[in-house]
């Protein structure tokens, strides 16, 4: 019986100017020691449905989607794994303090450890040539691997390409950031990048803080940042719900 080719992961590679050989690469340096070529074409040609955990990780890690968009099926044990070790993606609720019965206040519990989904980014900078501040907004995928997240833009939020890589340490998320500018736009597809530092809410549904980053002359700049949850869900039917431009 033949296999159904795997449209979906070829254009995903061919979306990030990757050959076969260099997403075999790109997997290599997220930590598959074992990925070809080989491999990869088999991938694409649908010869392997479900792939193992390990590289599931490393190809949500190299391209920035679920799996499941990427046209496999979920590996076993799931990739993204909730606070109380179920899988899925959904923020449970966090209740307010009620009173213990010595009358005092108990505190909240600690938000869901999952930060998985579809989050609005938002960050403001000075521009100098234009003498004004301006906003940058994209609609981006969080998929979260124990502590690590990988955050990338949806294509069609904006034409310049976010993509950020931070690490989760409590309620403190740090990490770095890189924009590949719209070639028709001010910047000329300059390609800019620095690091961030946000501080989780209580809800876990928005983060809050600075990024800091080098400007034309080498002048350090800085200015806010934050990302607000839109969906706890990463599936493909959410996924087209948000791959347009935000609006402020």
């Amino acid at each position: 019986m033949s296999s159904t080719p795997n449209s979906a992961l070829r254009s995903a590679r061919l979306g990030l100017l990757m050959s076969q050989d260099d997403l075999a690469r790109a997997l290599r340096e997220a930590g598959v020691p074992g990925a070809s070529k080989r491999l990869v074409q088999r991938w694409e040609a649908g010869e392997i449905g479900t792939p193992r955990p390990l590289h599931a990780r490393a190809l949500e890690r190299v391209t920035g989607l679920p799996i499941e968009t990427l046209g496999f099926a979920s590996p076993v044990p799931l990739a993204r794994v909730s606070g109380d070790g179920h899988g899925g993606h959904d923020l449970a609720p966090v209740p307010g303090n009620a009173p213990a019965a010595d009358g005092n206040p108990v505190p909240a519990p600690a938000p869901r450890n999952n930060y998985s989904g579809v989050w609005l980014s938002r960050y403001e900078y000075f521009s100098s040539g234009r003498d004004g501040t301006y906003t940058g907004l994209h609609y981006v995928t969080v998929l979260q691997h124990g502590s690590r997240l990988t955050v990338r833009s949806l294509p069609g939020s904006s034409a310049s390409p976010l993509a950020m890589d931070l690490e989760v340490d409590g309620n403190v998320v740090t990490g770095t950031w890189s924009e590949q500018t719209a070639p028709d736009g001010y910047y000329q597809g300059a390609r800019y990048h620095g690091a961030i530092q946000l501080l989780v809410q209580l809800t876990g549904r928005r983060m809050t803080g600075k990024w800091v980053g080098f400007g034309k002359e080498f002048d350090i700049n800085t200015g806010p940042w934050e990302l607000v949850l839109q969906d706890a869900s990463t599936s493909r039917a959410t996924l087209e719900k948000y791959n347009h431009a935000p609006v402020e």
